[in-house]
Formats: structure tokens, C-alpha cells, sequence
């Protein structure tokens, strides 16, 4: 019994004593790994043992928000937020040394940051916001947050407009290391990632995200090989507002030109219909104009054209005598008369004889133009149909 108690007695010594000599402070951590003062070596150096070994950047990205697409300039505008990952090797910790310390943040200023980039970003640098502290875990990971208003230019394809669906690319890549210094990744999958960018997406205005792929290449630039990072981002439109504001009063003006050849020309209501319904589909060629990109062809223009309507009017000159004219003179004077009655009767017959022939001539005319019409539209809107579907 004596000896049981002579080793309880010695191993509460030894744990009195082991714990005495742990450091549960952030201080002790901190000087543990050489953090206490400025080290410029661990800011300005890559942080590997050998030189020969590449530091793998994971980079996360996440779609929070589609703020609006920019036809004419190609520019799509968005909030994303970013998460960097790479290992320091000169910063590891055993955290039972540390009572179990398991995550120290530092600030950024005093580590090595990768200068990774974004190809396609046409935005101001006022609009990033880093967070001042990075994460360091005890295997040597680092975690470097951010979020950032995004600008980035697109090559947008408005084809089947309002129906099109855009897919935009995000390259990341290094500015001044190659493929043998720093090769990108991400540490979630594509699946993960387009699942966790819908449920944390808090505005999408008139687009829908639909998918983030990820593409792992590698490019040449200045005859070095480089890493990159393509986030393949597929957003698709919302077309209802377009439908109601536009397609529908464009079928709406379709069937009122259709329903137009019913109309009798015989007042000139059909003119008149037919140039109401040209002007207002002018009206909505213009909005459609300043929807549409000035890269893509130009939009029909369409001139309204005049029709001058010229009249005229012979004047009946008739002649008194001054004098109370003779018999013979009377009667030249009424064959005078009677003669310009029949030349006028004449020309009123030709007058009416050509409106005949020219409305037989309609009368052919207007059935066939009106089929080819009929043709062209069906024509038409079933390839609008194929198109958009």
C-alpha cells in the first residue's frame, strides 16, 4: 500500500509539474513561431523548405449577388466572396504544447500573400474588402478571406434574346509566379460550390445563376507556364418582363396587320390603319434598339414615307358677249359650248374607267401578296420558335 501511494504521489508531481510548463497564452505561440517582432522572411518569401516544391493555392469563390449585366459595354457586375488557401511550412504547432490552440490569426501584413488576380476584372480597387487578419491553423494552412463588388467583362451572346443564357468566365491566375511555383485549385467541388452560391444569393435582378464549373489549365504567358483557374459562371434571363413588355404587343400589331387586308379601301381606312400600326411598331423598334448591344447589328430602320396627294382644278371660264350677239353667232356660241360639254363628259368617262382598272388589278393583287404574307410570318415565327427552344 505504501508503494501504490509513493507512486499516486509521484505522478501528481509529474502532472503539477507538466502543466507548469505549458504556455496557454497567444503570447507564447506567437514567440513560438517568430511572430513577436517584424520578420520580413516570412512576408517576402515563399514559404517552402525547398525551393524546387510548388505551394498549392486553393481558391475558393462564391456568388452572392447578380447586380445587372451591361449589354452595350459586355460587363457583367456582381458580389463575390473569396477563400484562399495555402501552406506556410515554417509555421506549425503541436497544439497539446499550447493547450490545445488550435486556430491563431495574425495580420496579413506579416505573411506571404499570393498575388493572385483576375483576368477579366474591369472594376475600381474600392470596391475589395479584405479582412486585415488571415487564419493559421496548426498543420501550416493558411485562410485568407475576402469579398469583393466584381466587374468582370463577358462576351455576351444575344442571339436568342430574351430567352439567352450567358456563360461568363473568371480566370485567376498569378502575376508574377509560373506553374512551378504556384499551382491553383479549390478545395470544394463545382457541385458544392453552385449549391452553396444559391443559397446564400440575396438579389439577382432580372438573372438566374444556374451553375459554377471549374477549369484547371495551364497557359503561356511570356514564354512561362502558368497556372490558372477558370470559374465558368452560367446565368440565364429572366424573360417575362421582355415577353409582356414586348413580344406581346408585337404579336398584338401582327394580327392587327394581318386583320388589315379585311379592311375595304373604299374610304381609306386601310391607309390610314396601315400607318398607325407602322408608327407604333417603329415606337417599339427604338426601346428594342436601346435594349439590344451596339456590337450587334444595327436594328431595321424603318422611314416613314410620304405620299403627296396633288389635285387640280380646271376653272370654267365662260365668256359674255359685250354686245347682244346675231343669230348665227348664238349659235356657234352653243356649239362652242356643247362641244367643251362633251370633250368634259369625255375626260370625267376616262377618269373613271382607270380607278376601274387599276382596282381589278388590286383585286389580284391583294389575295396574293396576302398569302405570301401569311407564309412569311408562319415562316417566321416558327424559326423564332426552334430558335429560342
Amino acid at each position: 500500500m505504501s508503494a501504490l501511494r509513493t507512486l499516486a504521489f509521484l505522478a501528481f508531481l509529474a502532472g503539477v509539474s507538466s502543466s507548469q510548463t505549458l504556455d496557454c497564452s497567444y503570447l507564447g505561440l506567437l514567440s513560438h513561431l517568430n511572430l513577436m517582432t517584424t520578420n520580413e522572411v516570412l512576408s517576402i518569401m515563399r514559404p517552402v523548405k525547398n525551393w524546387t516544391s510548388s505551394t498549392l493555392v486553393e481558391l475558393d469563390m462564391l456568388m452572392y449577388g447578380i447586380l445587372g449585366v451591361d449589354e452595350k459595354t459586355q460587363t457583367v457586375t456582381s458580389h463575390i466572396w473569396l477563400q484562399m488557401r495555402w501552406k506556410n511550412e515554417f509555421l506549425t504547432w503541436n497544439p497539446s504544447d499550447f493547450c490545445e490552440i488550435y486556430m491563431l490569426t495574425v495580420p496579413r501584413s506579416k505573411l506571404w500573400i499570393p498575388d493572385v488576380n483576375i483576368r477579366e476584372d474591369a472594376s475600381d480597387t474600392g470596391s475589395v474588402q479584405q479582412s486585415p487578419l488571415v487564419s493559421l491553423y496548426p498543420s501550416g494552412f493558411v485562410y485568407a478571406n475576402g469579398r469583393k463588388r466584381l466587374t468582370f467583362t463577358c462576351q455576351l451572346r444575344l442571339f436568342k434574346f430574351p430567352f439567352d443564357t450567358q456563360n461568363c468566365n473568371i480566370t485567376f491566375s498569378s502575376a508574377n509566379y509560373d506553374v512551378f511555383n504556384i499551382i491553383l485549385g479549390t478545395v470544394q467541388s463545382d457541385t458544392t460550390l453552385s449549391s452553396l452560391s444559391e443559397r446564400v444569393m440575396i438579389t439577382q435582378g432580372e438573372w438566374q445563376l444556374i451553375k459554377l464549373e471549374t477549369i484547371n489549365q495551364t497557359s503561356t504567358k511570356y514564354n512561362q507556364p502558368q497556372s490558372e483557374l477558370i470559374y465558368r459562371v452560367t446565368i440565364t434571363r429572366k424573360p417575362m418582363l421582355y415577353v409582356v413588355n414586348l413580344i406581346v404587343p408585337l404579336l398584338y400589331f401582327l394580327i392587327l396587320d394581318l386583320a388589315s387586308f379585311f379592311i375595304s379601301e373604299a374610304r381609306g381606312e386601310k391607309l390610314g390603319f396601315k400607318v398607325t400600326v407602322l408608327l407604333s411598331i417603329s415606337v417599339l423598334l427604338l426601346i428594342l434598339q436601346d435594349m439590344l448591344p451596339s456590337t450587334e447589328d444595327t436594328l431595321p430602320m424603318i422611314e416613314p414615307a410620304g405620299a403627296e396627294g396633288r389635285g387640280q382644278v380646271s376653272p370654267v371660264k365662260s365668256h359674255l358677249p359685250a354686245d347682244c350677239p346675231r343669230d348665227h353667232d348664238l349659235l356657234r356660241l352653243i356649239l362652242e359650248e356643247v362641244k367643251a360639254a362633251r370633250q368634259e363628259a369625255g375626260r370625267k368617262d376616262e377618269k373613271k374607267k382607270k380607278p376601274g382598272r387599276y382596282e381589278r388589278l388590286a383585286l389580284i393583287i391583294d389575295p396574293v401578296f396576302f398569302a405570301l404574307y401569311l407564309l412569311t410570318i408562319i415562316v417566321f415565327l416558327v424559326f423564332i420558335y426552334h430558335g429560342w427552344v
